[in-house]
């Protein structure tokens, strides 16, 4: 028995992910801000495998280590993380605001800070997996993208510092870094027509799955992902 912990479950690249891993035989907990959008989630994911809806905030400690808590009453093990959860908001430094410098940062970097702090000991006991959802933008920065940049820039360097960390634990500690994903981030709604040209959530947690079968002795620390044909 496996078990895997998603942050940020209920929809994209977490949804992806959570199906690949329950189709492999995977239990798999995702968690969302409201516990409706995660049962949500779940009622589709149950044909698939065993999953469990929680409601958890990655912005609040204590919220993420109730929901790794919750994982280890039901399972009694946690093999995968995947810090998923994440946000954007865009505007040049002038216009930007407080509040959004606040939330991307507390959501993308402090928040992974909470998951892997919450979940790091039962982590090492499994010499399981953490996989951080990073981004492109944690390496290319662009105009109007400060919050965002610095939030995923420090996301990228924190976790290659967790996989130096980790690793004398049997533990492998990976970020991804996906291009455009057809998700709803950022307000998006995806559909066919536009969006069939970006990476898809399954090809994510397609991605996920084969980095979990690896080799014990082989760790991709730091994986870039964009889609094959940009649009234009």
């Amino acid at each position: 028995m496996k078990v895997a912990l998603i942050t940020g479950g209920s929809k994209g690249i977490g949804f992806g992910i959570a199906e690949a891993l329950l189709k492999n035989g995977y239990k798999v907990a995702i968690t969302s801000r409201t516990i409706a959008a995660a049962n949500d989630a779940a009622a589709k994911l149950v044909e698939f495998g065993d999953v469990l809806a929680i409601e958890a905030d990655v912005k609040n400690y204590q919220s993420q280590a109730g929901a790794v808590n919750l994982v280890i009453e039901k399972w009694g093990q946690l093999d995968a993380l995947i810090a998923n959860a994440g946000v954007g908001s865009f505007a040049p430094i002038d216009e930007l605001a407080i509040e959004d410098w606040q939330d991307i940062i507390d959501t993308n970097l402090t928040g992974v800070f909470y998951s892997i702090k919450a979940s790091v000991e039962e982590i090492k006991k499994s010499q399981g997996s953490i996989f951080t959802i990073s981004s492109l933008a944690g390496t290319n920065f662009f105009a109007g993208g400060a919050a965002y940049n610095a939030s995923k820039f420090g996301l990228t360097g924190f976790t290659q510092s967790v996989m130096l960390d980790l690793r004398k634990y049997g533990v492998k500690v990976s970020t991804i870094m996906p291009g455009s994903v057809a998700t709803h981030f950022n307000d998006h709604h995806p559909d066919a027509e536009n969006d069939s040209w970006k990476i898809q959530p399954e090809d994510m947690g397609k991605l996920i799955v084969d980095l979990l079968a690896m080799p014990a002795r082989t760790l991709p620390s730091k994986i870039e992902i964009r889609p094959t044909t940009p649009k234009g």
